[in-house]
């Protein structure tokens, strides 16, 4: 076995359970907090005046553009002169670019609030992980919103970063990281934003139009659930965004529920369409069982990537 091909297997493997052990690390400097220091500086400048939309798109194109490049230089150099060095090099960024463990404890951390401390507890603890106001949810909707967070995220923080480091490597990663930290930070369809985020927007539609359907067949995969195919089929599409039905219709048909309607997003009020024809009370094993996809899916991608890599190594 070559250097090379066992530096590409333990990076996905180390990566993984440092995820599982620690989580995003605390007193460790996250990409994430760059990217977004960095964004909310150009914001500040670009978003104003005439052309908010070409300004928006020139801010996000040229940041993906320095950061790829940067991040390719470093990684051939490394990887030519100092495998070793490479290897910490892109387990930290891959480390960095996953959110499973964080995901599912946030989710979980709702939840018991919810059944410990009571409403308000948790619906402070959802407005950390959601973007609508959740002030005005009920106990099923902070349920319903938990769980349709772990759905859209399980896509957004774990399926697409992995999908886009097995395609470009730690560039490709970061530069998915910094376009999905752009629309959670300017992508709202409010005044302020409406037009500066509109590309940012839309990029990470782009970026997210394979990993998402991935996601969904992966949720069926790792259940075996016939009914998630059919909920996929029928809802998928009905969805407002062209990526989040596929993850939210495949977790409905797991658990037999429904989601969407209307819900309050940077102080606008958005008509989702429903997901699932079936109305339920949700439960904290509903949640569990959720957070146990999650798992699987998480696994089931790591392990795709340890078997596209020994392919590549033996086909080449």
């Amino acid at each position: 076995m070559s250097e090379t091909f066992i530096i590409s297997i333990l990076i996905p493997i180390i990566a993984t359970i440092f995820d599982y052990m620690f989580g995003d690390p605390v007193g460790i400097p996250h990409p994430i907090v760059f990217f977004g220091k960095a964004i909310s500086w150009g914001e500040k400048r670009w978003n104003k005046g005439k052309h908010r939309v070409c300004k928006g798109g020139v801010l996000i194109l040229s940041y993906c553009l320095i950061l790829f490049v940067f991040l390719y230089i470093i990684s051939s150099f490394l990887k030519e002169n100092m495998p070793i060095v490479y290897l910490l090099f892109a387990i930290y960024f891959l480390w960095m670019g996953i959110a499973n463990r964080t995901l599912i404890q946030e989710g979980m951390a709702v939840i018991r609030k919810l059944d410990q401390e009571g409403l308000e507890a948790g619906q402070k603890q959802l407005s950390r992980i959601v973007g609508r106001d959740t002030s005005v949810l009920s106990e099923q909707e902070v349920r319903l919103a938990t769980l349709e967070t772990l759905s859209e995220n399980l896509s957004d923080g774990v399926v697409a970063p992995l999908f886009w480091y097995l395609l470009l490597g730690v560039p490709g990663i970061m530069c998915y990281k910094l376009i999905n930290t752009f629309d959670s930070m300017v992508g709202y369809k409010n005044h302020r934003y409406l037009r500066f985020g509109r590309i940012p927007a839309q990029l990470d539609d782009v970026v997210n139009f394979i990993p998402a359907r991935l996601t969904a067949w992966m949720m069926f995969l790792v259940t075996g659930n016939p009914q998630v195919l059919h909920f996929i089929k029928k809802y998928a599409q009905a969805h407002a965004s062209p990526n989040a039905g596929f993850p939210e219709s495949a977790l409905a048909g797991i658990l037999s529920c429904q989601f969407g309607g209307p819900h309050e997003y940077g102080g606008v009020m958005i008509d989702k369409p429903f997901i699932g024809d079936t109305p339920k009370k949700i439960t904290t094993k509903d949640v569990e069982i959720t957070c146990n996809v999650n798992h699987r899916v998480f696994i089931l991608s790591i392990l795709i990537i340890l078997i596209v890599e020994t392919v590549k190594t033996y086909m080449i």
